[in-house]
Protein backbone atom coordinates (compact mmCIF):
# COMPACT_ATOMS: atom_id res chain seq x y z
CA UNK A 1 0.00 0.00 0.00
CA UNK A 2 1.09 3.35 -1.06
CA UNK A 3 1.73 6.17 1.60
CA UNK A 4 1.12 8.65 -0.74
CA UNK A 5 -2.27 9.90 -1.87
CA UNK A 6 -4.23 12.19 -4.19
CA UNK A 7 -7.27 14.14 -3.88
CA UNK A 8 -8.32 16.94 -6.34
CA UNK A 9 -5.16 17.33 -7.36
CA UNK A 10 -3.33 17.92 -4.19
CA UNK A 11 -0.97 14.67 -2.96
CA UNK A 12 -0.52 14.25 0.52
CA UNK A 13 2.57 12.34 2.32
CA UNK A 14 2.24 10.22 5.48
CA UNK A 15 5.10 11.47 7.69
CA UNK A 16 5.65 9.76 11.20
CA UNK A 17 5.26 11.95 13.70
CA UNK A 18 8.63 11.09 15.65
CA UNK A 19 10.24 13.16 12.67
CA UNK A 20 12.41 15.71 14.43
CA UNK A 21 14.98 18.66 12.56
CA UNK A 22 18.56 19.76 14.09
CA UNK A 23 18.36 23.42 14.58
CA UNK A 24 20.36 25.94 16.70
CA UNK A 25 19.59 29.57 18.10
CA UNK A 26 21.89 32.34 16.56
CA UNK A 27 21.10 34.19 19.44
CA UNK A 28 21.15 32.16 22.36
CA UNK A 29 23.45 29.38 20.62
CA UNK A 30 21.40 26.78 21.78
CA UNK A 31 21.02 23.61 20.10
CA UNK A 32 17.62 21.18 19.64
CA UNK A 33 15.60 19.02 17.81
CA UNK A 34 12.46 20.31 16.70
CA UNK A 35 9.01 18.50 15.74
CA UNK A 36 7.89 19.28 12.21
CA UNK A 37 4.97 21.19 13.82
CA UNK A 38 7.10 23.97 15.40
CA UNK A 39 8.79 24.91 11.79
CA UNK A 40 7.53 26.99 9.11
CA UNK A 41 8.89 27.05 5.40
CA UNK A 42 8.57 29.78 2.87
CA UNK A 43 9.54 29.38 -0.72
CA UNK A 44 10.05 32.36 -2.92
CA UNK A 45 11.10 33.51 -5.91
CA UNK A 46 15.18 33.61 -4.91
CA UNK A 47 17.19 32.27 -2.31
CA UNK A 48 16.67 35.57 -0.42
CA UNK A 49 13.21 34.89 -0.54
CA UNK A 50 13.21 31.14 0.41
CA UNK A 51 13.50 30.66 3.98
CA UNK A 52 12.24 28.59 7.13
CA UNK A 53 11.42 29.89 10.42
CA UNK A 54 10.97 28.79 14.18
CA UNK A 55 10.64 29.38 17.50
CA UNK A 56 13.87 28.88 20.03
CA UNK A 57 12.49 26.84 22.82
CA UNK A 58 15.37 27.83 25.13
CA UNK A 59 15.37 31.84 24.71
CA UNK A 60 12.13 32.40 22.68
CA UNK A 61 13.52 34.17 19.98
CA UNK A 62 12.41 34.13 16.06
CA UNK A 63 14.76 32.72 14.14
CA UNK A 64 14.79 32.77 10.30
CA UNK A 65 17.08 31.14 8.42
CA UNK A 66 17.85 30.57 4.60
CA UNK A 67 16.46 27.51 2.85
CA UNK A 68 18.81 25.88 -0.77
CA UNK A 69 17.50 23.52 -2.33
CA UNK A 70 18.39 20.13 -0.05
CA UNK A 71 17.03 22.10 2.70
CA UNK A 72 13.63 22.54 1.59
CA UNK A 73 13.84 18.47 0.23
CA UNK A 74 14.48 17.72 3.59
CA UNK A 75 12.11 19.86 5.56
CA UNK A 76 8.95 19.12 2.78
CA UNK A 77 9.98 15.72 2.81
CA UNK A 78 9.47 15.70 6.80
CA UNK A 79 6.00 16.99 6.89
CA UNK A 80 7.05 20.69 7.31
CA UNK A 81 4.24 23.52 6.76
CA UNK A 82 5.06 25.04 3.29
CA UNK A 83 4.40 28.61 2.59
CA UNK A 84 4.63 29.43 -1.59
CA UNK A 85 5.20 33.44 -1.81
CA UNK A 86 4.03 34.81 -5.05
CA UNK A 87 5.24 38.31 -6.44
CA UNK A 88 2.72 40.55 -7.46
CA UNK A 89 2.99 41.22 -11.31
CA UNK A 90 3.98 44.76 -12.28
CA UNK A 91 2.41 46.30 -15.28
CA UNK A 92 4.50 47.81 -17.72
Amino acid sequence: MSNMSVMSGISTVVVPESVRFKAACPDCRGRFELAAGALRLAIGSSRRTTFYSFTCPECGAAVRKPAGERIVELLTGGGVRTLRLHTSLQNP
